[in-house]
């Protein structure tokens, strides 16, 4: 890949987002490797959820393997064909269910990350409800020949309004989402500021009483614990009959449900995953897609992990045919298996280009150096089974900082005096201790 053709914003974003151990939001196509037969897997569910489906998928690797990576890789290609994307990271304070308001966080944080194609970093709910409308009134204009403003047209665009609204009454709490997008047509005729802001403020799961969105808006349910995810499923068939493809919910870290000390809690919370994978695996959620990412030992662990649930462990646990030689990438579960060294490589290659396009000079790495980081890398104890992308990256992103900062020293002998001391992450997550890493005789 010639340097030069990433731009030095994004070959930024790139740069400074790996070598924090993040997945940057920009330019994954300059950088995406491997994982072929995972994203053609994955590209097949965008094509259901496009044609009326659902699907419900759990992307499964040890930290730093590149769940994030794929899950995002898979935003921006939703986005580019028309989808609406939710995204968010479970935490103490996000899950799926609480008594304490940690399930409408997470409703909350997936409504605030709403991201479209022209707004594809999240806040898009207001520019999705004033695209829609838009383009009723256009629609309206060209096939009732009426301008806008001229007698009966707010009328005519009210009724087709009505029309979808009227569509939604009929799923669970249907009738009170209708409600609010009514609400925010009049507001939206009638110029109304504080009106609109009052329903995205409802959309938004903010009203904490119904009394208060009674009073103001005429609805009678507000966003809670116990019903956000038959909003997530209304709002999805709002969208296609807005004009989008459909829409692809993402959530990462639900390693934050194994870390819930009180069983009772987490059991909570897989009664709440089991019901939303059977209802899109049995047909009752269209045009709705989910992304689960998820450690190895957060899904296996039957103690208390998702597989401690048995319902859940009935469903996702593989079949006698599949192993890490042929895995069945059509089930409920994807695992990544760690990137050949051929695909590190390139990697590697493309990120040495990107760095010295970045900052100015001509990359010093051969492929001689390139071999011989790989295989610093890959002699550590422990790393046949243990290392992965994130470390990988991060040690080679130091090593291009410090060619550029000393021009005057040769790559090979900063490649014979690289130490690797830091600890090595078992398959857990949990790190092993360097006294074990590294040794000396």
């Amino acid at each position: 890949m010639n340097q030069k053709s990433v731009p030095k914003r994004i070959a930024n974003a790139i740069i400074h987002s790996l070598q924090g151990g993040v997945v940057p939001r920009v330019g994954l196509e300059y950088i995406a490797v491997g994982r072929a037969k995972e994203i053609d897997a994955l590209l097949q569910d965008v094509e259901m959820v496009r044609a009326g489906g659902g699907s419900f998928r759990f992307i499964t690797g040890r930290y730093g393997s590149g769940k994030s990576f794929l899950m995002q890789t898979l935003k921006n290609y939703a986005l580019e064909k028309g989808f609406v994307v939710l995204d968010a990271d479970l935490s103490p304070e996000r899950r799926l269910a609480g008594t304490k308001g940690q399930g409408l966080a997470t409703y909350k944080e997936l409504v605030r990350n709403l991201s479209t194609r022209t707004k594809p970093d999240g806040g898009a709910l207001s520019l999705v409800l004033e695209k829609w409308i838009s383009a009723l009134m256009t629609e309206t204009a060209v096939q009732i020949g009426l301008n806008p403003g001229s007698s009966g047209f707010y009328e005519e665009v009210g009724r087709r309004i009505y029309t979808v609204a009227e569509q939604m009454e009929g799923m669970v709490s249907g009738f009170d989402f209708a409600r609010a997008i009514l609400r925010y047509w009049e507001a939206y005729r009638d110029g109304d500021s504080e009106g609109k802001s009052k329903v995205l403020k409802w959309f938004r799961g903010e009203y904490t009483t119904k009394t208060q969105a009674r009073t103001e808006l005429g609805v009678q349910l507000i966003i809670t614990d116990d019903n956000w995810y038959d909003f997530i499923k209304l709002l999805a068939e709002f969208l296609v009959k807005a004009g989008y493809q459909g829409m692809l919910v993402i959530v990462d870290e639900l390693v934050n449900l194994y870390k819930i000390p009180y069983s009772i809690a987490r059991q909570y919370n897989y009664e709440k995953l089991l019901m939303m994978y059977n209802d899109v695996m049995q047909g009752k959620a269209a045009h709705i897609g989910f992304l689960m990412g998820v450690t190895p030992q957060c899904l296996e662990d039957t103690r208390r992990g998702i597989y401690s649930y048995e319902a859940l462990r009935s469903r996702l646990t593989q079949g006698r045919f599949s192993s890490s030689m042929a895995n069945d990438l059509m089930g409920p579960i994807i695992r990544l298996a760690p990137l050949t060294y051929e695909e590190m490589y390139v990697l590697l290659e493309r990120l040495a280009g990107i760095h010295a396009g970045l900052y100015g000079y001509e990359t010093r790495l051969g492929q001689e150096d390139l071999i011989a980081f790989l295989k610093t890398e890959y002699e550590r104890i422990g790393a046949d089974t243990q290392i992965t992308p994130r470390e990988v990256i991060r040690d080679f992103i130091e090593l291009l900082n410090i060619c550029c900062q000393n021009p005057d020293q040769s790559v090979s002998k900063l490649l014979g005096t690289m130490t690797l001391t830091g600890p090595l992450p078992d398959q857990s997550g949990e790190t092993v201790s360097p006294e074990f890493s590294e040794f000396e005789i």
